[in-house]
């Protein structure tokens, strides 16, 4: 008999509450994104008051600058992860149900398309103010593993986004999990924890190695590095983390029964997570590279 791991009885909502005859109700995944968007400023909050991790000795924004982009950081974060979603994922039903995109709180976020609106937001702060962006951009990525581990664990106790059947000892059974691709199994069957996965790669790990570049080693001297690292690292973990991770069901037929967006012959192929990722990597890259010739110019 297989071990498996059952899926620990905690509702999505913290607490909820009613008044003047209307339901609210705080989640894990609001909480995550509050306390994340809280640490985060904290934390560049506390790197720009240190001096010796600038060139220089001072950092090139000010306290009040970072209190100031905060709020554009949220409306990059909410704007750029509803639109990505709706983009990347479900444009034809969203097409036809236009007024379903302003409905956020239904659910529907994409990572990638956040991280767009957070650099929209970040060129265009960095232009209003006189920032050099890249300096910017590395703060902010600095900050942004604190939102994905955070956010990665809102979403296993949301039983959502779960990984591919396997028969893994530390495999979960959501109870929200569709049963169809596990004949075997009368019920749901076990699965990868991808959400797990994903927050201690992308998450705790990135976060640890980033953390470590700029306390340790000066990274925030040299212009891109942060965020070159950054990039290149959720990159290669999100594309890792794809192969158990359940493809979205708008992807899956039975012609198709991976999801794969791209498709080579019938046995393997890359998924939509994947095809996003590699852009990143490429990013990455290229910002690592402007920032090593920088620093030996």
């Amino acid at each position: 008999m297989q071990a498996v791991i059952p899926f620990p009885d905690i509702s999505p909502e913290i607490f909820s509450i009613s008044l003047f005859g209307m339901e609210f109700a705080l989640r894990w995944y609001a909480l995550a994104y509050i306390v994340g968007i809280v640490l985060g400023w904290r934390l560049v909050v506390l790197a720009v008051r240190r001096g010796h991790l600038w060139r220089g000795g001072e950092a090139p924004l000010t306290v009040r600058d970072v209190e100031d982009l905060l709020t554009w950081v949220i409306l990059g974060v909410i704007l750029g992860g509803r639109l990505g979603f709706v983009l990347f994922y479900q444009p034809g039903y969203y097409l036809q149900n236009p007024v379903e995109i302003l409905k956020v709180w239904q659910g529907g976020m994409s990572f990638h398309g956040g991280l767009l609106g957070v650099m929209v937001a970040c060129f265009g702060f960095a232009y209003a103010r006189g920032v050099r962006a890249l300096s910017l951009a590395d703060v902010l990525c600095m900050a942004a593993p604190v939102g994905l581990l955070l956010g990665r664990i809102a979403n296993f106790i949301n039983a959502e986004l779960w990984g591919r059947p396997t028969e893994a000892p530390w495999g979960v059974i959501f109870p929200t999990a569709a049963a169809q691709d596990c004949p075997a199994v009368a019920g749901p069957c076990a699965r990868h924890p991808s959400q797990l996965y994903e927050a201690g790669l992308e998450g705790l790990l990135l976060g640890l190695v980033v953390l470590w570049l700029v306390w340790r080693h000066r990274a925030l001297w040299t212009p891109g590095l942060v965020s070159g690292v950054f990039f290149i690292g959720y990159g290669l973990s999100r594309f890792f983390v794809e192969f158990f991770r359940q493809a979205d069901a708008q992807f899956i037929t039975p012609e198709n029964p991976m999801g794969y967006v791209l498709r080579f012959g019938s046995d393997w192929g890359l998924s939509m997570g994947q095809l996003l990722s590699l852009p990143m990597v490429a990013l990455g890259l290229l910002l690592l590279a402007i920032a090593v010739l920088r620093r030996e110019a």
